[in-house]
């Protein structure tokens, strides 16, 4: 159906791919979209191509702007560095001479002082501090002679004066007259070229400030430019990468509807579907084979599953060898808890390519259902031919079986003697075993219509326990009952539901022990379309929609059975019994499902057996 007659819209498209091309596509619903590329084919490189370059060209933008601040303050810390350096080695040198000065100076009136008190007596020790303090001061000067205002007028005065200042100090007559005031002029002077100093520096801090203003307004200059650009630039780029995002999302959206088409596909397989690998690893797998084998993880080893031994020779024989087209592998019975719950797979191997070697493709096909009718087909044409056999030997047998009967019945009254009577007996026992079953076989070979009438299921029930209370007294068992609250009616054959309740009620009391209790319960219940044959495939397809059925168990708790015995206790001549026909539950089961209903057992060794008895409330005839 071509896209736009219905107004849907495309779920799944096959891209093609030809060699060369970028590759197309089916068109989409909408006319003006563009076409889209193969997802393959789009390079996510090509995609991020403009967002790279713009990005490029925004770094080479930032380092420029970088670079170029750094250069221009680079140039102005070093110009005012050089001149903030000189300057405050200049006021350093000349707070060395002040300090030094005023060091001599009191260094001088220490001396004098003491001098003065010891009345001319020289003391060494003020002698040497005092000839420190000068040599500082000359060091002092020297270092002051270095400055370029030393080289002035004023700077050779001063200097001058510091000369004679020292040479006072040497003489302490004469400082006691002049140092004092020669001392105060020399500070003075160094106080006041100090402050010229600190002026010069703020002149110098003033012209730094005004070139990182200039430098400030360049930077600022530089990066709005650069805003601009990178905004240009950044727009272009976005643009460039939404139309390329754009053609990516609409390819990445065709991939993922493709791959949630088949996914969904793959999940929804009723079969059992793994990809594994050269190395026998799992890649990948539905839902049915992971629950076929819960720990089928990806990546785990086949080997690994934990699955039973002939679950493990399946695998082996569908992965042990490469295959170069499909191939099937044989059909596998895998047992489960049960034999009634075992499950039957048709095997096959395919070839798949896993990143470049050669793996394998397993395929389970489920044909559970299919081998089950096969083998009710077989066993239905089976019992066809056997009873048509049987019925005639039956029709043969009876006619002189009632002669039979007849002579014993003569004999007996001909003969007192005990022997002969109790071999009598033995023979009528014998010919009563052969009448019955040749009555069974009778009735299995050729069904009854049935005489469909409204009946009350728990009136039948005791009906059916009436004609079973001989035995119940006789194993003195008591009967438990758990019956629905309401009446349960239905249109039934009254009299070929009460044989086989009889029946079942029969085989619970040989299986008991004497005591022990007789379990009858009743439901009422819905059954709808999903309605497969019971376990073991011993019962009947039920209603195809949702309708009122009925439901009866009889439960004892006597040996039960084993796997075997239970899987085959609905066949015909099949028994446990030493004097039984075997087709008792035959017949139950042949009456059940000509009601439409269904018959199934439930039996664990050394606990008891149960059966359940399922009829619809509106059964047909099927006969």
């Amino acid at each position: 159906m071509k896209d736009g007659e219905d107004g849907g819209n495309v779920v799944y498209s096959r891209l093609r791919i030809d060699e060369g091309d970028e590759g197309r596509r089916a068109p989409e619903p909408k006319k003006d979209d563009a076409p889209l590329r193969e997802p393959g084919r789009v390079s996510l490189a090509r995609t991020l191509l403009p967002l790279l370059v713009g990005f490029t060209l925004l770094v080479g933008l930032v380092i420029g702007l970088g670079v170029l601040a750094a250069r221009e303050l680079e140039t102005i810390s070093r110009s005012t560095f050089n001149e903030q350096q000189r300057h405050a080695g200049a006021q350093s040198r000349l707070l060395q001479l002040r300090i030094a000065l005023l060091n001599l100076n009191t260094e001088a009136r220490i001396r004098a002082r003491i001098d003065a008190g010891t009345a001319g007596a020289t003391l060494p020790p003020m002698g040497i501090r005092l000839e420190n303090a000068q040599g500082e001061v000359r060091a002092a000067l020297a270092q002051f002679e270095q400055l370029p205002y030393a080289r002035t007028d004023e700077g050779a005065a001063l200097r001058a004066e510091v000369e004679r200042f020292v040479r006072i100090t040497d003489d302490l007559r004469a400082y006691s007259l002049e140092g004092f005031s020669a001392h105060r002029e020399i500070d003075a002077k160094l106080e006041r070229l100090y402050a010229d100093a600190g002026s010069e520096g703020q002149r110098i801090g003033e012209r730094k400030d005004e070139a990182l203003d200039r430098a400030g307004r360049w930077i600022s200059f530089l990066k709005w430019l650069a805003a601009v650009t990178g905004l240009v630039v950044a727009a272009a780029t976005i643009l460039e990468v939404l139309r390329r995002l754009r053609e990516l999302r609409r390819s990445f959206e065709t991939v993922r509807r493709e791959r949630q088409f088949n996914r969904q596909m793959l999940e929804g397989m009723v079969s059992a579907i793994a990809a594994v690998d050269r190395a026998g690893r799992i890649r990948g797998a539905n839902n049915a084979f992971r629950e076929l084998f819960p720990r089928a993880s990806d990546g785990a080893q086949i080997a690994d599953l934990g699955a039973s031994d002939e679950a493990a020779k399946m695998l082996d024989a569908a992965t042990s060898s490469s295959v170069e087209r499909s191939t099937y592998r044989g059909r596998w019975r895998l047992a489960r808890e049960s034999v009634a719950n075992e499950r039957t797979f048709d095997v096959y191997s395919s070839p798949l390519e896993i990143e470049g070697e050669t793996g394998r493709l397993v395929t389970l096909v489920d044909v559970t259902e299919a081998a089950r009718a096969e083998t009710e087909l077989r066993r239905s044409e089976s019992l066809a031919a056997v009873g048509q056999a049987t019925a005639q030997v039956a029709h043969e047998i009876k006619n002189p079986l009632g002669s039979i009967r007849l002579g014993v019945a003569m004999l007996r009254d001909m003969t007192r003697d005990r022997e002969s009577i109790n071999t009598i007996d033995l023979v009528e026992r014998g010919i009563d075993h052969l009448n019955k079953l040749t009555s069974d076989v009778t009735q299995f070979s050729r069904r009854r219509r049935l005489a469909l009438a409204d009946t009350e299921l728990h009136e039948l029930i005791e009906d059916s326990l009436d004609l079973a209370r001989d035995r119940i007294r006789d194993k003195r068992a008591r009967v438990e009952k758990h019956l629905a609250g309401e009446p349960v009616r239905g249109r039934w054959d009254s009299d070929q539901l009460r044989q086989v309740f009889l029946n079942l009620f029969a085989n619970a009391l040989d299986a008991s022990a004497e005591g022990q209790p007789l379990t009858i319960s009743t439901e009422r219940f819905e059954r709808g379309a999903d309605t497969s044959p019971a376990a073991g495939g011993n019962g009947a397809r039920g209603a195809e929609s949702p309708a009122p059925w009925a439901r009866v168990t009889v439960a004892d708790n006597g040996a039960g059975m084993d796997e075997a015995t239970l899987e085959r206790i609905f066949e015909p001549f099949f028994t446990t019994k030493k004097r039984g026909t075997g087709l008792g539950l035959a017949i139950a089961r042949q009456i059940v499902e000509q009601h439409g209903g269904r018959i199934r057992a439930a039996s664990t060794q050394g606990e008891g057996t149960r059966f359940t008895v399922e009829l619809p409330l509106e059964a047909r005839d099927n006969a």
